[in-house]
């Protein structure tokens, strides 16, 4: 499908686009007959313009990325939002931090729902200022890279697993020819010189871009910010301010230990993930799936693809709901635990295709944690089955095993 939009922002654009329907639009429509705002973050190139331009497509559209525009609002901000009164689409919000004030005062004066669209890429400047200035008059919503169910759904998911961790699910790389390696390339470049530079000031670049790829080599492991200290050069203090960027951009993400004390949730060591497996190949060296199969990460890189998809369910639901893994000191774990409509869910990843008994070893604990519990089995085969009390799903089958439940 393609799809012609027009954007005015001073000059009228068209931008020819592949669409591939988002799940999110279903909450954002929902979200939009209740707040006078509807905000959509996430990592950058996940989709939120198409997305926000999609939903309203006769509605003003300014890019607060185009200088011309921030220009325009900082010189008559009561102006710029009289042309924008019946509603628009305002992307790339965190570049004015001024708006959001102006907004407060402007919808408290008419909270018609679905007024005003917001996009940002920075959580760690547009949560700050929706706190300051917007709570209680936005939905704030997150939109991630496509889904595995999305990319299905368009006939788009690769054949193979291996080359389904090598893509990621970004979507630019579903839309045009570009080589994924030639993408993430400029992905990172650009990520590092715009949002690093720009929100973060950090000033050697060179050690960042190591610290992101000691990440990738610890992505789906126990985070030992001392030891990536150490292989920086850095002190401890400066790995977790840049880790805190890494999440604050939709880059990253730290996994905490299960408890049934809640206190202790946030004490123990926690596992960083990727918010796209694509990046993590890149960011290790790989140059093909073909690498992949053989490589000492295959396993890592399978369990966070599970972490992503099983995220990204509840976020395109519009669900906050946090996702644990399980593990004692001697060493028995479950990949994930997820606490859900009075249930608790224990999920094994298990990236090699034929089933054995010994994949659902680590399920069997979940019995022990006393309240109603289901054991899911996510591996790189194709039949689904009942193993061992785990229900056995294939990669693929996934995203939609989660739908239907």
């Amino acid at each position: 499908n393609t799809v012609i939009w027009e954007c005015d922002s001073q000059i009228t654009v068209f931008n020819f686009i592949f669409m591939i329907d988002r799940e999110l639009r279903k909450e954002i429509s929902i979200c939009m007959t209740e707040a006078p705002i509807v905000g959509i973050t996430g990592p950058r190139q996940s989709g939120k313009t198409t997305l926000s331009q999609s939903i309203c497509p006769s509605r003003p559209y300014y890019s607060f990325e185009d200088p011309f525009v921030r220009q325009r609002f900082l010189e008559d901000p009561h102006g710029f939002l009289v042309a924008c009164k019946e509603g628009a689409v305002l992307d790339e919000a965190q570049n004015v931090p001024e708006l959001f004030s102006f907004l407060q005062g402007w919808v408290d004066q008419d909270r018609t729902p679905g007024r005003f669209i917001l996009t940002g890429s920075q959580n760690f400047s547009l949560t700050e200022k929706i706190t300051q200035s917007l709570a209680g008059r936005i939905a704030l919503l997150e939109l991630h890279p496509f889904s595995s169910t999305e990319l299905i759904s368009a006939n788009r998911l690769p054949e193979t697993l291996d080359e389904a961790l090598f893509m990621g699910a970004f979507p630019p790389l579903y839309s045009s020819t570009w080589r994924p390696a030639r993408w993430f390339s400029d992905y990172t470049t650009t990520y590092l010189q715009r949002d690093v530079r720009q929100w973060a000031q950090i000033q050697n670049l060179e050690t960042f871009t190591r610290f992101l790829s000691l990440c990738a080599g610890c992505a789906g492991e126990l985070f030992n910010a001392s030891r990536i200290a150490m292989d920086c050069g850095v002190d401890g203090k400066t790995v977790r301010r840049w880790l805190s960027i890494l999440e604050a951009g939709y880059i990253a993400a730290l996994v905490y230990p299960y408890h049934s004390n809640l206190r202790k949730r946030l004490v123990k060591t926690p596992k960083l993930f990727f918010y796209d497996t694509g990046l993590v190949a890149h960011l290790l060296g790989i140059q093909s799936p073909e690498q992949i199969s053989l490589h000492p990460k295959r396993g890592a890189l399978f369990e966070n693809w599970v972490f992503v998809e099983t995220t990204k369910f509840f976020r395109n639901r519009g669900l906050k709901t946090p996702i644990y893994f399980w593990r004692t000191q001697d060493g028995a774990e479950i990949d994930f635990v997820v606490e859900q409509n009075l249930e608790i869910w224990g999920i094994e990843a298990k990236s090699g295709m034929s089933l054995q008994t010994s994949m659902t070893r680590g399920l069997q604990n979940v019995v022990g944690f006393g309240k109603n519990t289901r054991r899911f089995l996510v591996y790189g085969g194709t039949e689904s089955c009942d193993i061992h009390g785990a229900a056995a799903v294939p990669w693929r089958d996934w995203g939609a095993f989660l739908r239907k439940m």
